[in-house]
């Protein structure tokens, strides 16, 4: 049986990086994009890429011309699209840039697929929870769409065009819509790191506050290693489909913080400020999906639940600290 190939498009990111473990242990070769960089950025992916497990080819989802590229000499089975602009605060101050590389990356890869004659491979959109923006909970795949950034306008630019070619061309084009999902891989810019992160730096005495905006926002969190699983069922489904990938419990920034500092025997309030940069200029309130439909089509669950996602972040990070502390002394 010949090995299948995948493209993956944001391989050096948190779920580009879990994304591989999973189709490399499913008997895959793997391909990623990567942007050329000054700096390394491979940090994620250093221990399978150590191995000699994926290929790397240089490329950007803005250049039209590199994807099409590395689509003929890689001639993919599946493509996994979760490259983006992936700040939903920062794409208010780079909204053009939004919207070229996490929307029209979708049209790119999609025409160019069409126009090579690959309308056989499967294409996976990273669709996002933030396009229901200001839709009340729960949302699912038919709740209205209602985006309030430029990332989730952009996001959403991407849905549509991913099912206009599914329909129009007969592709195996789908959207995986999911809502936040975090692991100790996530950035260091998103807030569930950043209170991770500041938490134990106070516990450990290398820093007294912790800077924040809008804690009131609820989210629905679940662990991005267990949202791969869903997003690889999706591609593996008989017929192509979107569904919603969430853990159907959600909770306040504020509540989130408060466990973190709880966890390591400290007080929120005795180390918090707010500081107005930090709030969008257009808030989603609540975010909490219903995901009955992967779960009964697909017998997709989470695993991880909100208290053990905290537990397994809060561990990396006190690694990485004192692993910086004995590094430096």
């Amino acid at each position: 049986m010949e090995t299948k190939k995948a493209l993956i498009t944001g391989i050096t990111g948190q779920d580009g990086s879990y994304l591989a473990e999973l189709l490399i242990k499913n008997g895959y070769q793997v391909h990623g994009i990567v942007r050329r960089a000054s700096t390394i950025n491979t940090g994620r992916i250093d221990g399978i890429l150590s191995e000699g497990k994926i290929n790397l080819h240089y490329g950007d989802l803005g250049d039209t011309n590199s994807i099409v590229s590395i689509l003929m000499k890689v001639k993919p089975d599946e493509i996994y699209n979760m490259g983006s602009m992936s700040h939903v605060r920062v794409s208010f101050d780079v909204p053009e840039y939004t919207g070229q590389i996490t929307g029209l990356s979708a049209i790119r890869i999609l025409e160019a697929l069409r126009s090579l004659g690959m309308t056989n491979v499967k294409y996976y959109q990273a669709s996002s929870s933030e396009m229901f923006g200001l839709s009340a909970p729960p949302q699912n795949e038919e709740t209205p769409f209602k985006p309030q950034s430029p990332y989730g306008c952009a996001k959403l630019y991407a849905y549509w065009i991913t099912k206009t070619y599914r329909t129009a061309y007969n592709m195996f084009a789908c959207n995986g819509i999911l809502f936040n999902h975090e692991s100790p891989r996530r950035g260091e810019t998103f807030v569930t790191k950043k209170i991770v992160r500041g938490a134990v730096r106070i516990k450990l005495g290398l820093q007294n506050k912790i800077v924040l905006g809008n804690l009131k926002a609820k989210r629905d969190w679940g662990f991005a290693g267990d949202y791969v699983e869903a997003i690889y069922k999706i591609m593996q489904h008989r017929e192509p489909d979107d569904f919603v990938v969430a853990t159907e419990d959600h909770h306040t920034i504020e509540e989130f913080a408060e466990k973190v500092f709880n966890k390591l025997d400290l007080k929120l309030a005795d180390h918090l400020e707010i500081d107005d940069r930090y709030f969008r200029p257009n808030e989603v309130p609540d975010l909490m999906g219903d995901a009955t439909k992967i779960k009964k089509v697909l017998g997709w669950e989470p695993k991880v639940k909100f208290d053990d996602l905290i537990d397994m972040m809060i561990k990396e990070a006190l690694k990485e600290e004192n692993d910086k502390i004995r590094k430096n002394s």
